[in-house]
């Protein structure tokens, strides 16, 4: 479907998607990921992705300008010398640094999705649920947890109020959902306010 035969949707988007850029992530994570960038596409939204050509990166990015979306790729010069980049991106950013990387995903988006990764997407994650729930900012922050892969991280999340190390009610202020369409439908909602 080429860019012209998009169906926008009411209220259309931009989403940031944290995932992993390892190679050695089971195939069926990688298809997750293209599955998420194609029913970004298919919405006629925009992608914005860690700028990694690898992996499940690589894979939402690929399948989001296959289905006609516009996609960013936002990634630190290091990277780019070790040729992880993704040249194919419409708009490919070269920050300083990780944190720049962050900023310009977060500044650049409407929505943030996290699909099942390691310790960076856990950061990525971790930075903008942190600074919702301290109304740093109004996006919706998802989930994509399809098998399991993060429920050991939300059950000592969800703990941490009860033991004093937390305020409000953390869980209140992510969607945690099972299927991309879910995740996509959560990422067009106002976030969930935090009392």
């Amino acid at each position: 479907m080429g860019r012209s035969a998009l169906r926008t949707e009411p209220g259309a988007r931009t989403v940031a998607v944290y995932c992993a850029s390892s190679d050695g992530v089971d195939a069926r994570y990688v298809e997750l990921a293209a599955a998420v960038g194609r029913e970004v596409a298919a919405r006629g939204w925009s992608l914005v992705s860690g700028g990694g050509r690898r992996s499940m990166m690589g894979a939402v990015a690929r399948a989001a300008r296959e289905g006609g979306a516009r996609t960013v790729g936002v990634i630190p010069q290091s990277m780019v010398e070790r040729e992880w980049a993704d040249a194919d991106s419409d708009e490919l950013v070269v920050t300083g640094s990780m944190r720049e990387r962050k900023e310009q995903m977060e500044r650049r988006s409407d929505a943030f999705l996290a699909l099942p990764g390691g310790l960076g997407t856990c950061e990525e994650l971790f930075e903008v649920w942190s600074s919702g729930v301290l109304e740093l900012h109004d996006k919706p922050v998802v989930l994509l947890d399809p098998d399991g892969h993060w429920q050991g991280l939300l059950d000592w999340v969800a703990g941490l109020s009860g033991k004093g190390f937390a305020f409000g009610e953390l869980m209140r202020r992510i969607t945690v959902v099972t299927d991309v369409e879910a995740a996509l439908d959560a990422c067009a909602r106002p976030a969930p306010v935090t009392p």
